[in-house]
């Protein structure tokens, strides 16, 4: 039996204003994209999907069929009685019908079938962002910058071609092939290319590279069935390469996935054997305790652990394992809250019913589970949380004195509502702020007009991200393209508070930038070189007495 953790269907626990908002990406970014990173305990079929045909539900439909007044639909009725009778249970109890399934499923797989590549769809265009490395696209000769002007034998540039619809032409069966017209640069005419779609893998590590000479960093996107598989081989590398002792593992806006990826990697942080890391228990399910093996492969020293609003679920596991057992730092804002554990039953129809039938438990005995008995509230948490201050001061959040717990080192921590961090970094509202969320919409697009040339021939000749992060800067010149750019595409923002936020845009710009010369990973060490959490990290970890503070 598999198990695992899945983050709240009802609302996207991602913040919806931050840095990747603006990229509609395809075959990869689907996955952050979609509340789905869900399942959970998977189970095979039990005697659950058979439910007797004389049940009341079904002779209700019976009924309906042959005596309403008008034509129905027996399937969206049956679908539309399951979502009602799971309404009344728990916000994570789900159904998903058979079409969902599959698209549901991918992002935990850890793949899906199509061409590999990530796009954005400018002026009904669709302009590929990266071709993935070792895919199909790529080995066809797709680059960053290519419009796709054409599929098959039919025109789409110009159509009015959206996200879903770009999706439905480009992805399909492993070892099927689609033609695609391609536009680069200003040539003329069309470079036609026939791709075999495969099956393309979904990476769970969106970034790992060195902070500074001693310290790794990790930036982990969700807990897929190869989260932990890609997370030893990015220790392994900067362990054995770069002499990588301590580690910032970065779990913002992830929003959980598998149990068991998460308890593999606490085997790595734990290095002793038999430390309880989280337990799970049920009225129908007994208690299960989650052990460390004592067969930790590397000697990670220090750890801070980063999470916000948006880490959920199996991202909470972790950071309650290391802040009760007092291993390392939690570092940034209140987590999301959520400790219910679900279980995957398949239906005969290739339907799913994904079903709450236990709590999970830190091991000082805390349930982070947030209260959910007005459904309302719950979903717009996030927005309470904005509102009430509470992501901008530590001051304006009060755990109740009962939900008060004990780490291994006598250090009071709270339950009833997500890991409280032990060092709180605010919220940067610049990047809340109507104006700048406007003009970041606009980097994207302008990156392509203005760097068109760079990113269509940057493997020709080639450059390191190295070179680039140290040469490159956003010129004055740069920076009054992008504002001529914006004037052009008539955006109203208030030009009294851009002084404010032009240091964030340049930053995405060349973050944006270095994304698409490179990958995801060179995105994040841009943005990081700025980011409070992140130096809050480096700080702690560079400070002996910081340290000393969890070991007495």
């Amino acid at each position: 039996m598999n198990q695992g953790t899945k983050p709240t269907p009802r609302i996207n626990i991602w913040l919806p204003f931050l840095l990747a908002l603006v990229l509609v990406v395809g075959m990869l970014i689907g996955i952050r994209m979609n509340n789905g990173v869900t399942p959970v305990m998977l189970e095979k079929r039990e005697d659950l999907a058979s439910v007797s045909s004389q049940g009341k539900i079904d002779e209700l439909i019976k009924y309906i069929e042959a005596k309403y007044v008008d034509e129905v639909d027996r399937e969206k009725l049956l679908d539309e009685a399951i979502k009602s009778i799971l309404d009344e249970l728990d916000p994570h109890s789900i159904y998903i019908t058979a079409e969902q399934f599959a698209a549901t499923n991918d992002p935990l797989e850890g793949n899906f079938e199509g061409i590999g590549v990530e796009f954005i769809i400018i002026e009904d265009t669709i302009v590929v962002l990266n071709a993935m490395e070792g895919g199909p696209s790529e080995e066809v000769g797709i680059r960053s910058g290519d419009r796709i002007i054409t599929v098959e034998d039919s025109t789409i540039a110009g159509k009015g071609i959206n996200f879903e619809g770009a999706k439905s032409l480009l992805k399909g069966e492993k070892g099927t092939e689609v033609t695609i017209g391609v536009k680069r640069n200003n040539e003329e005419g069309l470079r036609q290319f026939t791709i075999t779609r495969a099956e393309i893998p979904i990476y769970s590590v969106e970034s790992s590279y060195m902070l500074n000479d001693k310290t790794g960093y990790i930036r982990l996107s969700n807990f897929s069935s190869t989260a932990y598989e890609e997370f030893m081989q990015k220790m392994e590398y900067m362990i054995e390469n770069e002499g990588m002792k301590d580690l910032v593992l970065d779990l913002r806006q992830n929003p959980g996935g598998y149990l068991p990826q998460a308890t593999k990697m606490l085997n790595q942080i734990f290095p002793n054997r038999d430390q309880l890391m989280v337990y799970t228990e049920g009225r129908k399910s007994s208690r299960k305790d989650y052990v460390s093996n004592g067969r930790a492969f590397f000697d990670v020293e220090e750890i801070a652990v980063l999470i916000d609003q948006g880490s959920a679920s199996a991202s909470e596991i972790i950071a309650g394992a290391v802040q009760d057992h007092d291993r390392g730092y939690i570092i940034g804002r209140r987590s999301f809250g959520k400790g219910l554990v679900q279980q995957q039953f398949m239906l005969r129809d290739g339907s799913a019913l994904r079903l709450t039938i236990s709590r999970y438990y830190t091991p000082s005995g805390r349930s982070i589970q947030k209260p959910y008995d007005d459904l309302e509230e719950y979903d717009n948490d996030f927005m309470d949380r904005y509102y009430s201050g509470e992501l901008l001061s530590e001051d304006k959040y009060a755990p109740e004195d009962s939900m008060e717990y004990l780490t291994s080192n006598g250090r009071v921590v709270y339950g009833g509502g997500g890991i409280w961090p032990d060092v709180f970094v605010p919220l940067d509202t610049l990047l809340l702020s109507e104006d700048y969320l406007k003009l970041r919409r606009q980097t994207t697009p302008f990156i392509f007009k203005q760097y068109d040339n760079r990113i269509t021939q940057t493997k020709e000749p080639p450059i390191s991200f190295k070179e680039f992060n140290r040469e490159f800067k956003v010129s004055n010149s740069d920076w009054q393209e992008f504002l001529n750019y914006v004037a052009e595409k008539k955006v109203n923002y208030d030009k009294s508070k851009l002084s404010a936020i032009t240091p964030s845009l340049k930053r995405m710009i060349k973050a944006e930038l270095a994304r698409i010369l490179f990958d995801e990973s060179a995105f994040f060490q841009v943005w990081n070189e700025a980011d409070a959490d992140v130096l809050k990290a480096i700080g702690i970890l560079d400070d002996p007495k910081s340290l000393r503070v969890l070991n007495n």
